[in-house]
């Protein structure tokens, strides 16, 4: 998902001084949040049951790794549910790889490498770590977390609020506060290379069976249901992306298909294990339609330079699909509150869940912006947010890494 698939999205859109920098990004964030993950994120996001943070149950993979039994005098391998913890450590570590990941779209080809890594650090720490407790650990965010649930909480199946409304709305922030690329809207700044980006995004979608199929933590019903929602959620997005662009630009494109692949993958993502296969298909238009629009005229209405369309497809489109889950949401497909349907369309219709929904997106995109807003201010204010004019013009490749991606014969 994140290399070589995000990897190869992201390089193909950027100009080719600068696809080794994103390359980059994503490698190094492979390694560097792995490891804040096994010292200690692991155990904010999952220690301890509930609350507003985890604990220190699981850190440096205490309780995690096959440890030794005294009283049984053999290894013994600590479980989560029905499935191993190191096994469920290393899935949920995935999805805290690619997030920030995600967010180095919207400042590509101007950000300083090192305030991107200290960002990183901090943004996996401050603000991934809770949200994610309070998701997917019966946190305040969490439907299953029953009184103690604000609004009565929300459906995420896979990442919604956790991964994409929250990297999407820090990268909104992120961009404005770096401001727009040089010759922004002045100049043509093309992708250099949509091989890569329509290759990357076959990846995304091949590796997103994985997220979302997998995040139902075993394999039954329900697993291939949500793999299944996730497929015609991307089909719907790719198609209906390109028809806009037909009927009002003359020509479908590539760029169009591929980006609404992944903005009906980031819309099914909270429901994929909550919808049945007809709204998925509705999902996966309608995020198609409206991230079309966000990434082809918000942005431009509104002036800023989110370069990769980081907020236009994951925080446009996970705000989409945390709101449709509380539509769509069906009982067929997971049972919840004995047998009282769930979705607004739901037999008798019920708009409690989708109230928590809202709620739910609402507090994630205050909790995230502001979170980010104050952290980017701190490492702007101390060592600076944006490389020198010189090196942006040059290109990050050389000036940042002293390497080129493509060497003229």
């Amino acid at each position: 998902m994140t290399a070589p698939g995000l990897a190869m999205f992201y390089g193909g859109l950027v100009r080719r001084k600068n696809v080794l920098s994103v390359m980059m990004q994503c490698i190094f964030l492979m390694g560097l949040m792995t490891i804040i993950w096994a010292t200690y994120g692991y155990s904010l996001a999952f220690g301890g049951e509930g609350g507003w943070l985890g604990n220190s149950d699981y850190l440096f993979m205490n309780g995690v790794q096959r440890e030794w039994s005294t009283t049984l005098n053999e290894p013994v391998t600590p479980m989560e549910g029905d499935m191993t913890r190191m096994t469920h450590m290393l899935f949920q570590g995935m999805f805290f790889i690619i997030t920030p990941a995600l967010i180095c779209g919207a400042f590509a080809e101007r950000m300083k490498f090192v305030s991107m890594v200290i960002f990183s650090i901090a943004w996996g720490t401050f603000i991934y770590c809770p949200l994610c407790h309070w998701v997917w650990d019966s946190g305040p965010l969490s439907y299953f977390a029953g009184e103690n649930a604000i609004m009565g909480g929300a459906l995420d199946f896979a990442g919604g609020t956790v991964v994409h409304i929250s990297s999407g709305v820090s990268a909104l922030v992120a961009a404005i506060l770096l401001g727009p690329r040089m010759g922004y809207l002045k100049e043509p700044i093309q992708p250099h290379n949509l091989t890569y980006t329509a290759l990357g995004a076959a990846m995304l979608w091949v590796g997103w069976f994985g997220f979302n199929a997998g995040s139902e933590l075993l394999s039954d019903g329900l697993t291939s249901s949500a793999f299944a929602t996730t497929h015609f959620a991307a089909a719907a997005g790719a198609v209906t992306w390109a028809l806009a662009e037909w009927l009002i630009l003359g020509k479908p494109t590539v760029l169009g298909a591929s980006s609404g692949a992944v903005a009906g993958l980031v819309c099914i993502t909270p429901a994929a294990g909550f919808v049945n296969l007809m709204p998925a298909l509705l999902m996966g238009a309608a995020a198609g339609l409206v991230c079309y629009f966000a990434c082809s005229w918000l942005k431009h209405k509104l002036g800023y330079d989110d370069a990769l369309d980081a907020f236009g497809v994951h925080g446009i489109g996970g705000t989409l699909g945390a709101v449709l889950t509380g539509v769509f949401a069906s009982r067929v497909c997971w049972d919840v509150s004995e047998g009282v349907p769930i979705g607004l369309i739901e037999s008798g219709g019920n708009p409690s869940l989708l109230i928590g929904q809202i709620a739910a997106v609402l507090i994630t995109i205050a909790f995230a912006g502001i979170g980010s807003l104050v952290l980017l201010k701190l490492l702007d204010i101390t060592i600076g947010l944006r490389v020198p004019a010189e090196d942006e013009q040059r290109g990050l490749d050389i000036t940042a890494h002293g390497e080129e991606g493509y060497m003229l014969a």
